[in-house]
């Protein structure tokens, strides 16, 4: 497989399908992670939170963790990200010239305005693309349901994926173990439903077999 992972942000691909992306890595494929924004950040006062420079080296230790030796990063402004033609040319082009069957993005009912517009230009880019998954990686709430129908078993990857969010440690000592446990526990529940130990579930867009 050639494999395509959307995040908005440094992190968000870790947390929402790290440990499918480092069961990936252990079988072969080939996989890219692409984060769309610089992914700095403030707070709402304005006090920098984290800088482009922290982002991109966790970002790059996270990748190195998972095993992933490309990442790529398209410099859009973080919280900024419009669903319109200059990001889905930029993800055309990507998916065309890395010949990509398979792509996890964002789910398209996030909340988070970033995460929902880069879900909407997948969507579109990704029209030819026989095998698009989509995924969560916040805690928010939406007035939309997340059809959880997808599921990858990372039993064998679920620590490798704690190690690769500990990378990022600018989230990792602001939020503390609470974000870590939030995770273990919600891939553990996935993994309960299907009868294993972790799992990360995913919304079928699309998976031709």
């Amino acid at each position: 497989m050639n494999v395509l992972a959307i995040g908005a942000h440094y992190d968000d691909v870790e947390l929402g399908v790290g440990g499918t992306i480092s069961k990936h890595v252990k079988n072969g494929d080939n996989v890219v992670i692409v984060v769309v924004t610089k992914s700095d950040y403030g707070d709402f006062n304005g006090k920098p939170l984290r800088s482009t420079s922290q982002a991109r080296k966790e970002g790059k230790a996270a990748a190195n963790i998972l095993g992933v030796e490309r990442l790529v990063c398209l410099e859009f402004e973080t919280k900024k990200v419009n669903y319109d033609v200059a990001l889905i040319e930029v993800l055309n082009k990507l998916i065309e010239d890395l010949n990509i069957d398979t792509i996890y993005t964002h789910w398209d009912g996030d909340v988070h305005q970033d995460h929902s517009a880069i879900a909407k230009a997948t969507l579109n880019a990704a029209r030819h693309v026989p095998r698009v998954l989509m995924y969560r990686s916040n805690w928010y709430h939406s007035t939309e349901t997340f059809n959880d129908n997808f599921y990858s078993n990372i039993s064998n990857h679920i620590e490798v994926k704690i190690e690769s969010l500990k990378a990022h440690t600018t989230e990792y000592l602001r939020r503390g173990d609470e974000w870590i446990n939030f995770v273990r526990h919600q891939n553990r529940n996935c993994g309960i439903t299907m009868g294993i130990g972790y799992a990360e579930s995913f919304e079928i867009v699309k998976w031709l077999i």
